[in-house]
């Protein structure tokens, strides 16, 4: 495929799920363990030996909750900074495949999504704090730096190569760690050029993040909303608590209205929200994210048109909250209800009708200038957690 159709889907998806999982999972402290608390690196291999998820369990859990938050793809860590592989590798004996839970869960993952036609995308970290040169870092160590590189190259073709077609790929770790500060890399300290050919060459329909260092397809902002120049495609990564890798204690889970908040404010911007879970050890979602994607999934049966294959808007909202443009149409995201009146501060454009999505009740319209009035609103939101108002042209 070539240039727009190429991307399309991703472009129109505007949802996807990040899961955070792997043996730093065991420990339940977040998936930089190992690094914040300074495991040395034979400790915390041990990890690996106690990472065995019971045999009833399976990625189709992961998918159909995705599925049932109205997510239209997924990006799965195959690896994170921590070196341990979720996929067989013949550059390393630190995978799922070869320890304790002797399972390649990236093929049990991307066969649970083409099962429910789920898109598929893997992340990769390019670093592992396993080897010297993470925290030496490429001119200190000419020689770990070329072997962890190496190592990056063939794990990237064996994830292009094993698993059939790949949908996105998600880069991670361009950094190395001295003296307690993460120094960021250079594309050319990974041969990015090189490997990014690599991928489109085995995988040329591929989506590509812009985390080795070059552009390629999309921006990922991280924790927070920040829209990219018209024309370029972006994602927002966001936890639902405060950590990505699973976190026993960690409670602080942002409530289902901020969720849809964040989503509404990517659409507006023309971006994708990709939101994180983080799996327990046995693969469990734990059940205050469920809860949420449940909820997030049965705002938008309703009000799904609203978000997918829509585009950025350039539309003052005042104190509603924003809006994405459809096909002939604005959608209005009311974040704060107004009470019986929305005065919208500056619609240029010509409406010949208003209603509310929800419900379909139709609102009167009326203009002073710029200004575009509607009225007869009722006094309560609709929907609690955002109610979506159209504006036909």
């Amino acid at each position: 495929m070539e240039g727009k159709q190429r991307i399309r889907w991703f472009e129109e998806a505007r949802f996807g799920m990040f899961i955070h999982w792997g043996c730093y999972s065991v420990l339940g402290r977040g998936e930089w363990v190992m690094y914040q608390e300074n495991i040395p690196v034979s400790e915390y291999e041990k990890q690996a030996d106690m990472f065995k998820p019971p045999e009833s369990f399976s990625p189709l859990e992961w998918v159909r909750s995705a599925k049932e938050a109205g997510m239209k793809y997924i990006v799965l860590t195959t690896r994170h900074h921590d070196g341990f592989c979720l996929f067989d590798s013949r550059v390393s004996s630190f995978t799922s495949v070869r320890r304790a839970a002797g399972r390649d869960f990236v093929k049990e993952y991307v066969d649970a999504c083409r099962k429910e036609e789920m898109k598929i995308g893997f992340y990769y970290s390019l670093i592992d704090w396993r080897m010297p040169a993470a925290y030496e870092g490429p001119e200190k160590n000419p020689s770990g730096w070329r072997e962890l590189v190496k190592i990056v190259h063939k794990q990237v073709e064996e994830l292009c190569t094993n698993y059939g077609r790949i949908d996105l790929l998600w880069y991670d770790g361009g950094f190395y760690i001295n003296n307690r500060r993460t120094i960021p890399t250079r594309p050319e300290d990974w041969e990015a050029e090189k490997l990014n050919a690599m991928v489109r060459r085995l995988q040329p329909d591929i989506v590509i993040n812009n985390r080795s260092g070059l552009a390629e397809d999309f921006d990922t902002p991280e924790q927070h909303i920040a829209a990219s120049s018209p024309g370029r495609m972006w994602e927002s990564c966001m936890t639902m608590n405060k950590h990505w890798g699973y976190f026993a204690t960690d409670d602080l889970y942002k409530p289902t209205k901020e969720l849809i908040h964040i989503l509404t404010g990517c659409a507006s911007g023309g971006g994708n929200l990709l939101l994180n879970v983080g799996p327990e050890s046995d693969g469990k979602i734990p059940e205050e994210a469920k809860a949420r994607l449940k909820e997030i999934g049965k705002w938008l049966q309703v009000n799904g048109q609203s978000i997918y294959k829509t585009e950025r808007a350039w539309l003052d909202t005042g104190t509603a909250g924003c809006a994405s443009k459809g096909k002939d149409c604005y959608y209005i995201f009311v974040h704060w209800w107004p009470g019986k009146t929305l005065s919208l501060p500056c619609v240029k454009e010509d409406i010949s009708s208003a209603y509310i999505l929800s419900t379909g009740k139709k609102l009167a319209c009326k203009r002073k200038g710029e200004r575009l009035i509607l009225t007869n609103l009722p006094v309560e939101p609709p929907d609690k957690l955002t109610t979506v108002i159209v504006l036909k042209k």
